[in-house]
């Protein structure tokens, strides 16, 4: 009750402004709303590679700011703090722009009613989707009518969702409510890392100039997804100590937590030379997954992405029922996974010292999941986005 109230007053005051600014006039403006931030900076570039004369903001959330600071050429605004300027000017920049890109869910589309013209863009933070999310949250069960009828509102003021696979369109149909036009198959803007030689190139020589250790053994990355229960009590469920005794003479362990998760223990500390903790915003992703040899993951969609990578991945899945029940996890989705599922360390370690992989189910799965992110991605939503829709219907013709 004390929620939904605390929300209703936000999306008044929100509607309040928001209609204030929507009095004026419109601009050639693309207005980043960010969650994450890795797909935007893809499309950003591409812009500035294009050159195209539109000004641009990126309202970033929490530590994604970190990711646009060094843009002199866009406008950069920390969104939903409790500093009140930074609130209004965000609002101002939504309420004036005729391009809003968006990373994640953003209740305020609920209260608001964008201008004709005004084109709204989902670039969704996930390539794929193993856990259930948007109206098929197990968990949204448990809200309101008022709330239900809140996310339908949000989900119904877009205009198009990207997407980088069939499956993945079937899902978004599935999450958002959507009709099949409003799903647009440029593929997912990161995924042009993958397919960029130079890039690869700088990155590893980046990170193993800084890590030697990395170059030396053979690299164990683990990437979690976050769970509810974890935001201020985190607990790492792998054993480390006999990780550390059973693989460390071959592998080293790379973690890589959620960014909202509150870490305070030390890992690296505790197991030096064995354990290093890539968590910090300042490294991305992509670049973990490049020098990774085995993935450890579970409901995040980091292994779509690893796909790409044609290497072995494991699903360590300690509490696979409670998770099913809590959040839910699309059908047919655990059958289909291109690595083994298991719910303790000692399995895991198992599976890495026996090579316990096939190579085959994770090459179809790559195809599947990634089919038309192949390299071209950002410079086709671009294209979408600034052509009239020519480039892209273009190349999606060839």
């Amino acid at each position: 009750m004390v929620r939904e109230l605390s929300i209703s007053i936000y999306l008044l005051f929100f509607k309040m402004f928001f209609t204030l600014f929507n009095t004026l006039p419109l601009k050639d403006k693309v207005t980043f709303i960010v969650s994450f931030g890795d797909n935007t900076q893809y499309v950003y570039e591409e812009m500035r590679r294009q050159n195209l004369n539109y000004d641009v903001v990126f309202l970033c959330k929490g530590k994604s700011i970190n990711l646009f600071k060094d843009y002199e050429s866009a406008t950069i605004i920390p969104f939903e703090t409790n500093n009140i300027i930074y609130w209004l000017k965000s609002v101002y920049h939504i309420a004036t722009s005729h391009k809003i890109v968006v990373d994640n869910y953003f209740g305020f589309f609920a209260a608001i009613n964008l201008r004709q013209g005004v084109e709204t863009i989902q670039l969704w933070h996930a390539t794929g989707a193993i856990k259930k999310f948007g109206l098929q949250d197990e968990s949204v069960k448990f809200r309101s009518a008022k709330a239900k009828d809140r996310f339908k509102k949000v989900y119904n003021s877009l205009d198009k969702v990207i997407v980088g696979s069939d499956i993945m369109e079937s899902i978004f149909i599935d999450a958002f409510g959507l009709d099949s036009s409003k799903l647009l198959k440029t593929g997912i803007p990161r995924t042009d890392f993958f397919f960029d030689a130079q890039k690869i190139k700088e990155s590893k020589q980046r990170l193993f100039g800084e890590n030697q250790a990395l170059n030396e053994k053979k690299v164990i990355l683990y990437a979690p997804t976050y769970r509810d229960n974890e935001l201020n009590q985190f607990k790492l469920q792998l054993d480390l100590e006999q990780m550390a005794k059973d693989l460390g003479d071959q592998f080293v362990l790379v973690l890589r937590l959620h960014p909202a998760v509150k870490n305070n223990v030390d890992y690296s500390a505790k197991f030096p030379g064995f354990v290093f903790d890539y968590s910090s915003p300042m490294y991305e992703i992509n670049d973990l997954l490049l020098i990774a040899d085995i993935l450890i993951s579970d409901y995040s969609s980091i292994p779509f992405e690893f796909s790409l990578m044609r290497k072995p991945m494991i699903f360590y899945m300690y509490d696979l029922d409670q998770y099913k029940k809590e959040r839910g996890i699309w059908t047919g989705m655990i059958e289909e996974f291109p690595g083994p599922i298991v719910k303790d360390t000692h399995t895991i370690v198992e599976m890495i010292q026996n090579n316990a992989f096939d190579l085959n189910m994770i090459n179809q799965y790559a195809r599947k999941w990634n089919k038309y992110s192949r390299g071209q991605s950002s410079k086709n939503l671009v294209s979408y986005m600034f052509n009239e829709n020519q480039a892209y219907q273009k190349q999606r013709a060839l």
